[in-house]
């Protein structure tokens, strides 16, 4: 449970939309636009980012420095930045960058703020479709083109019954590949591809689980926020704490969450 108060509470969450909407403005001005090109990071796959990315962040920052300057940043694009308040600013300018470049809609903004406990409050934003999921501070609210609606995980069920989502279907390591199968193989249903939006489809109710592997923190820290908010649980395949990313297994509620931990364990 948060320290903070009422009046601090209210602030980040004003400040988190504020960057949300800096955030929608920036990424919106590049998508599907002609010409746009991606560098890659790495040598050996391709990880792309572009001048979206970078501006998607660059505008994130700004706000905090205006806003929030005692807060420390974490985002995907530049340099951390250490603060002195004990909170953190976890952003992901683009999360699907693939998916961005490839004109598809799931791509979306992560804004997460973390104590020493892990995150407090998370947004989860799809500028394109204009659906934004929020959790913390005793919310759980989805915003977009249906009007506003509490966010509720679903009930428990048979892991047989359940629908499971990852990104990339390789899903890390031959190894860690292997063990998604198998419990891909004991569901009623698996899909690909939607990268954060798999997060909010937890939250709002619609499907079981998410298991991915090789994240890193500013791809799991909003989402981790946003679906405990709405009554789920995120952690990595061992049953720990995910908050820094690696393997992670998001699911509706602690049965099913159990039921897919025996099997990535057994």
């Amino acid at each position: 449970m948060s320290t903070l108060s009422t009046s601090e509470m209210a602030e980040i969450m004003d400040v988190a939309h504020a960057l949300a909407d800096a955030a929608r403005v920036a990424t919106l001005l590049h998508f599907r636009s002609e010409g746009l090109v991606a560098d890659t990071k790495e040598t050996h796959r391709f990880d792309p980012v572009t001048v979206a990315d970078k501006l998607s962040e660059e505008r994130m920052r700004a706000i905090l420095a205006e806003r929030r300057p005692q807060d420390s940043i974490l985002g995907e694009e530049f340099a951390a930045k250490t603060g002195v308040s004990g909170l953190t600013w976890v952003l992901d300018p683009i999360d699907g960058t693939r998916g961005y470049l490839s004109g598809t809609p799931t791509w979306g903004v992560l804004i997460s703020v973390r104590d020493e406990t892990g995150p407090i409050y998370g947004i989860i934003d799809q500028p394109y479709i204009q659906e934004r999921f929020e959790g913390g501070f005793g919310r759980a609210l989805v915003n977009g083109p249906m009007g506003q609606k509490a966010l509720k995980t679903r009930a428990a069920r048979n892991l047989s019954d359940a629908i499971l989502f990852t990104t990339f279907p390789e899903v890390g390591s031959a190894e860690e590949g292997a063990l998604f199968r198998r419990v891909s193989q004991n569901v009623r249903l698996t899909r690909y591809g939607t990268d954060c939006y798999a997060y909010a489809l937890i939250a709002a109710g619609q499907i079981d689980l998410v298991i991915e592997a090789g994240l890193q923190a500013y791809d799991v820290q909003a989402p981790i926020a946003v679906i405990e908010a709405a009554g789920g649980i995120v952690t990595d395949w061992q049953g720990h704490p995910a908050h820094e990313g690696g393997q992670v297994l998001a699911a509706a509620n602690r049965e099913v969450h159990a039921a897919a931990l025996a099997l990535l364990n057994s």
